[in-house]
């Protein structure tokens, strides 16, 4: 009996396999309505084709990046004189895509838009954002340094460098807001 039924569980299981193998189908559109279906994996490197959708739905203001299923503004902030604390608020007043629930990214989602050896802007080539580069290229992310809690990670679009030695205070940067997930790094 036992034995029967551990076969019977097999047989279910692997009918669920293959249903799920036949249901499987080509992956969405790189845009126009939804539903888009993110199946993020931080271990997977899309090609940059199908790896970011310009969210239709979303009047084309933002852009799902499928690697990391994190939704992107298409067009980041380009205010030269953005203090961080006003980054924050921004991101959480923002209305993109007729949409709320924007934040400053963590250091580590933002730096995953970054193509290093890429310059001016150092972003994948082919990337569908519409980014400006600013006097001042720093974007702000929401992670404050471990070792200095008046200092917070940035990232240089420019040239690609991540650094941490932003000042909270006084620094001058762009906010570049997200949707999904959720940074470990609490303001």
């Amino acid at each position: 009996m036992q034995q029967q039924r551990r076969r019977s569980g097999l047989i279910l299981g692997l009918v669920a396999l293959g249903g799920l193998a036949l249901t499987a189908g080509p992956a969405p559109a790189d845009s126009g309505p939804g539903p888009y279906y993110a199946e993020p994996a931080w271990s997977q490197q899309l090609p940059i084709a199908t790896r970011f959708v310009v969210l239709t739905d979303w009047n084309n203001d933002a852009v799902l990046d499928k690697e990391t299923g994190l939704v992107w503004e298409r067009s980041p902030s380009t205010t030269n004189n953005m203090g961080w604390q006003y980054a924050k608020e921004h991101c959480t007043r923002q209305s993109t895509g007729f949409k709320k629930g924007w934040r400053l990214p963590s250091v580590f989602e933002l730096t995953s838009l970054v193509s290093p050896g890429n310059t001016g802007p150092a972003l994948p080539t082919g990337h569908p954002f519409s980014i400006v580069m600013p006097i001042v290229n720093v974007h702000w992310s929401a992670t404050t340094n471990a070792e200095t809690t008046t200092q917070v990670w940035f990232v240089n679009f420019h040239n690609g460098l991540v650094a941490d030695y932003a000042p909270k205070a006084n620094g001058l940067g762009n906010a570049w807001c997200v949707r999904g997930g959720m940074n470990a790094a609490a303001y």
